[in-house]
C-alpha cells in the first residue's frame, strides 16, 4: 500500500485534485482545506476530483471529499466530477451516494498538464477527532445507507468527545 498524497491544480477555472495511494484521515486536513478554498475561489468553473490512482479512500476522506462538493454547491454549472475506473471504488461511491453530489466517470474530458503536491497538514489529536466526526456526519446526511452504516461510529466519537471533556 502506498501511502496518500493529494495533488492539485488549478487551470482556467478548473480545479483538479488527484489522490493518489492511500489516502486516510491523515490527509483530511489538508482536504478539509481544500474545500473552505474552493467556497471562496473566484472564477472557478469546474470541479474534478481523480481517483485512478488511488489505492484506499477510507471514510474520513470520502466525508471530505463530499463536503468539496457541499463547498461548491449552487456556485457551479455542472456538479462535481469524479473521475473513477475502479470497480471496487465506482461500487463504493455509489452505495455511499455520491452519484447525487458528482457526475461519475471513468475517463476525464481533459487532463490537466501539471499537477503540484498539496504539503501534508498535520492535526493533532483532538482536530483529527473533530475532522472525523465532521467527516461521518456529511457521509450521514448523503443517504439513508450511510446513517445507517456510520451512526454507531458517530455516536461512539461523541461519547468519547464529551468524556474527553469530563476528564
Amino acid at each position: 500500500m502506498h501511502e496518500g498524497r493529494l495533488k492539485a491544480a488549478f487551470d482556467s477555472g478548473v480545479f483538479v485534485l488527484k489522490l493518489c495511494g492511500d489516502v486516510r484521515l491523515t490527509l483530511c486536513a489538508t482536504l478539509d482545506q481544500q474545500a473552505a478554498r474552493l467556497a471562496e475561489t473566484p472564477g472557478l468553473k469546474a470541479v474534478m476530483v481523480d481517483l485512478r490512482e488511488a489505492t484506499n479512500v477510507d471514510s474520513t476522506a470520502l466525508g471530505f471529499l463530499a463536503k468539496v462538493a457541499m463547498a461548491v454547491k449552487g456556485r457551479l454549472e455542472q456538479p462535481p466530477t469524479i473521475v473513477a475506473d475502479n470497480p471496487d471504488v465506482q461500487r463504493m461511491l455509489d452505495v455511499m451516494g455520491f452519484s447525487r453530489f458528482f457526475t461519475l466517470v471513468e475517463t476525464p474530458l481533459t487532463e490537466p498538464s501539471e499537477l503540484d503536491e498539496l504539503p501534508q497538514i498535520d492535526a493533532d489529536e483532538s482536530a483529527l477527532q473533530q475532522r472525523i466526526l465532521e467527516a461521518h456526519r456529511i457521509l450521514m446526511r448523503m443517504n439513508e445507507h450511510n446513517r445507517e452504516e456510520f451512526q454507531p461510529l458517530v455516536d461512539l466519537l461523541e461519547a468519547q468527545k464529551t468524556h474527553d471533556h469530563v476528564d
